[in-house]
């Protein structure tokens, strides 16, 4: 058993409303040495197999089909033997 720990962030090209409204406000709390907020998403992946590369193989076949967006989105991850 594996454990897939994807993270999905938007391409640097690609404007983020949700990060920048969270930058203002933690500038209104008084947090001004923030200089830019990115937002993104975290996904566990509990993967059935004994092998590392199958588990590394479904991990980037998941993200690639279905859990990032290519066209504005980035992945990456980490693989965690349970």
């Amino acid at each position: 058993m594996f454990l897939a720990r994807i993270i999905v962030k938007l391409k640097p090209s690609i404007l983020d409303p949700q990060g920048k409204a969270v930058h203002h406000a933690l500038q209104n709390l008084g947090m001004n040495q923030v200089e830019d907020v990115r937002m993104g998403k975290e996904i566990e992946m509990w993967i059935d197999t004994t092998s590392q590369h199958d588990a590394e193989r479904i991990a980037r076949e998941a993200s690639d089909k279905l859990l990032a967006n290519p066209v504005m989105e980035d992945f990456s991850f980490t693989i965690e033997k349970l």
